[in-house]
């Protein structure tokens, strides 16, 4: 295309002014209206690409486009038209006189700009996002790249649309090979690090690291490293910009680092909301009209974790665009030419209309609103809120857009939590491979949808086809992040602790062990991931016999957590439970008893009395009541802890089973088998419905109900129900 220099007869490029990761800018002439325009060419896709890949290519950026075309404020860059041509799809947009913030910094060699222009800048910039916003587009890719200074001193945010389309199919959220981020992680969210969804705030986050860097001469986490980048966004407080600059307004500095909350909600909550603190900040002060001249001298310091110092790798995204085109993607991804057109699609049919303006805001904002009730642990509300912006994103958008896929993933996460296992993996299955069709099979949605279809897969019990699962997860991961990227050790610790499922405890253990070493290493011995890897690692050596380890490992574990979470934390809490079943297992029931009441007391303060992890405290005070010989105490405890379970976790839930079968137990104990056998049966008979009839603990419910024939006298019904448990047993039901 560069070579004809005109576009469908009507634009001529004159001079190419910029070259990025998904395309080039030219200069051009619109020969119709006789006006000087700028002219975005997004390069062509490689023709190792599905067809079906560049189709949705095609209508997501005919929609994003649309989008853009549509906003119309002083402070967006507008865009006057878009098509495609041989194969290359472009935005005709405003030519604009100026420079880019990425650049103008570079030129102050870390000496920040005068309060007084970083102030107007803010101010500009909140304007346009919350402009922006009302109407439902996020941009997430707000950077000093992205950012214009005009001659006449306004500034615009360009690529808004494009910038999404990028993230959509991969190009500004993938990493590479080594684990490290395309472009520029110096102005990433914590969600978007994290791969949760993200909306408006994570705007505003990215804001507040550009306005940090306007204050200081250089971005909040100025570091060489891009891991060491990503986990201060993640993990560690900016240091104030007070300690950079002195003279630096209180109500700025109080501005820029509320925009850098960690937690989305901790942030201003809007940017008409941050736009009325600037105005009332600036409002109070004589230096508004005064340009400081103040520069950056201080030396900066840094609260990040000791793992990340002496890194040296990777650098900050300032100055001009580079002048050479980037290199080919060897993954598939855009060509480094443009002269391979792609392959003929049929004409698109006509779409409706773009969204009206403020739907897809309010979208978002209830999709929040479901994560929310999730992290309140309300998730059967939070499957129909997540279930209806699902289906609503689905009707303005499409069902393959990242969006309803995103509230379909959520649906499925939350059917999970409720127990309803077989549900989750339908939706988490359907995600995952329209994630596969449209982003790849290699994009990190898709593996992320695949993974926890895994782990669904193995709550089934169908721990075969989990550990294929994972391992194909695995593979897919080292390949495009390395063993060490977090995805992939967490994707490791899947399979190490599918492994001790499959009864393959050896195995489990010594991946665990490697798992929480290589966590240690790139995370920190403190570090919550690393210390669910040591669990992990208790737990495979209690499989082992190895009670006297295990129980050592859960104590340093809980340690850690109450040192580094509080010891309130649930995962503090949890890590106390196993201490109490190690003791059991060692025979030291007499101090798991005291445990368990001491754990009782703090679940009951932290979660309430019925929640399920203060009744999995109460089940385990009733198990050690038992091995005590307190039995009568132990059958009312156990039948009390069945009650709630049945009530708040349903009738078919594991856990409410295995407080059926403790009361079972302790009715045999008390000699009452004919009531035991009764128990011990509907046991048996939810989990053959539920697992299958060969499932090992179907099975083992079968030789509890075998158990008490015998004991009731009934010996020839126990040896038929013994010889079909071992038939079922070696058929190979038993051993998946």
């Amino acid at each position: 295309m560069a070579d004809t220099r005109l576009i469908h007869s009507r634009y001529r490029l004159l001079e190419l002014i910029g070259r990025g990761g998904m395309g080039e800018v030219w200069a051009a002439r619109d020969e119709s209206l006789g006006r000087r325009v700028a002219v975005k060419c997004l390069k062509p896709l490689g023709p190792q690409r599905d067809p079906s890949f560049a189709r949705v290519l095609r209508e997501r950026f005919r929609r994003e486009a649309r989008v853009a075309a549509a906003l119309q404020h002083r402070g967006v860059t507008v865009v006057h038209d878009f098509g495609e041509y041989e194969g290359v799809l472009y935005l005709v947009m405003e030519l604009l006189d100026g420079r880019n913030l990425s650049q103008v910094l570079a030129d102050g060699k870390g000496h920040p700009p005068p309060v007084a222009k970083a102030v107007d800048i803010a101010e500009q910039l909140a304007s346009a996002l919350a402009y922006t916003h009302e109407q439902g587009i996020v941009h997430r890719d707000l950077k000093p790249a992205n950012i214009m200074l005009l001659a006449d001193g306004t500034v615009k945010i360009l690529d808004f649309g494009i910038a999404r389309l990028g993230a959509d199919i991969g190009f500004t959220t993938r990493l590479t090979g080594t684990g490290i981020a395309m472009g520029t992680p110096h102005y990433m969210s914590p969600e978007q690090i994290g791969g949760s969804p993200v909306d408006h705030r994570s705007d505003l986050y990215s804001l507040g690291c550009v306005l940090y860097e306007l204050a200081t001469g250089a971005p909040p986490f100025d570091l060489d490293d891009a891991w060491a980048i990503l986990v201060g966004h993640r993990d560690t407080p900016p240091v104030p910009p007070s300690a950079s600059r002195t003279g630096l307004p209180r109500y700025f500095e109080r501005i820029v680092l509320d925009l850098l909350a960690k937690e989305p909600g901790e942030r201003p909550a809007d940017a008409r909301v941050l736009m009325r603190r600037l105005a009332e900040g600036h409002g109070q002060l004589p230096w508004r009209a005064v340009a400081s001249t103040q520069a950056y001298t201080a030396p900066r310091t840094s609260a990040l974790p000791s793992w990340t110092r002496g890194m040296s790798t990777g650098h900050k995204a300032v100055g001009a665009v580079p002048p050479d085109p980037a290199p080919p993607d060897p993954d598939g991804g855009l060509t480094g030419t443009w002269t391979t057109p792609l392959p003929p699609v049929p004409p698109a049919p006509d779409r409706p209309p773009p969204p009206p303006p403020g739907l897809l805001a309010e979208l978002g904002r209830r999709h929040e609103d479901g994560l929310d009730l999730g992290r309140r642990e309300r998730w059967a509300e939070a499957v129909e809120v997540h279930r209806a912006v699902a289906a609503e994103r689905a009707q303005v958008l499409g069902a393959d857009h990242p969006d309803t896929l995103a509230g379909q993933y959520e649906v499925a996460f939350a059917l999970s939590r409720t127990g309803r296992a077989a549900d989750a993996l339908r939706e988490f299955s359907q995600v995952a491979e329209a994630r596969g069709r449209t982003l790849g099979p290699g994009h990190p949605d898709t593996l992320d949808a695949r993974q926890e279809a895994a782990y669904v897969l193995g709550s089934l019990g169908r721990h075969q086809e989990a550990h294929e699962a994972y391992a194909s997860v695995l593979a897919a991961r080292e390949r495009a992040l390395g063993p060490y990227h977090p995805a992939t050790l967490r994707c490791r610790h899947n399979l190490a602790f599918n492994l001790s499922r499959l009864g393959r405890a050896g195995e489990a253990y010594r991946m665990a062990v490697e798992v929480a070493r290589d966590r240690a290493r790139v995370l920190g011995a403190g570090h919550p991931d690393t210390l669910v890897s040591r669990y992990e690692v208790a737990y495979t050596l209690g499989q082992l016999g190895r009670w006297g380890e295990a129980l050592e490992t859960c104590r340093e574990v809980a340690a850690a957590r109450a040192a580094v979470l509080g010891a309130d934390h649930p995962d503090t809490l949890a890590a106390r439970y196993e201490i109490g079943i190690g003791l059991g297992r060692l025979g030291r029931s007499a101090e798991a008893l005291e445990l368990y009441r001491v754990l009782v007391d703090d679940r009951t303060r932290a979660d309430g009395p019925h929640h399920p992890e203060t009744l999995r405290a109460r089940h385990g005070l009733g198990v050690n009541l038992g091995r005590l010989g307190h039995w009568a105490r132990a059958l009312s405890e156990a039948r009390e802890v069945h009650a709630l379970r049945e009530r708040v976790l349903g009738p078919d839930h594991r856990d409410t089973l295995v407080s059926r079968r403790e009361i079972a137990v302790a009715l045999g104990w008390l000699r009452r088998w004919a009531e035991a056998l009764a128990v011990y049966r509907q046991v048996a008979d939810a989990r053959a419905r539920l697992l299958g009839a060969d499932h090992p603990d179907a099975l083992t419910s079968r030789n509890d109900e075998a158990h008490c024939l015998e004991q009731l006298g009934r010996r020839d019904e126990a040896v038929a129900l013994y010889r079909r448990v071992a038939a079922l047993r070696q058929r190979g039901g038993g051993s998946r």
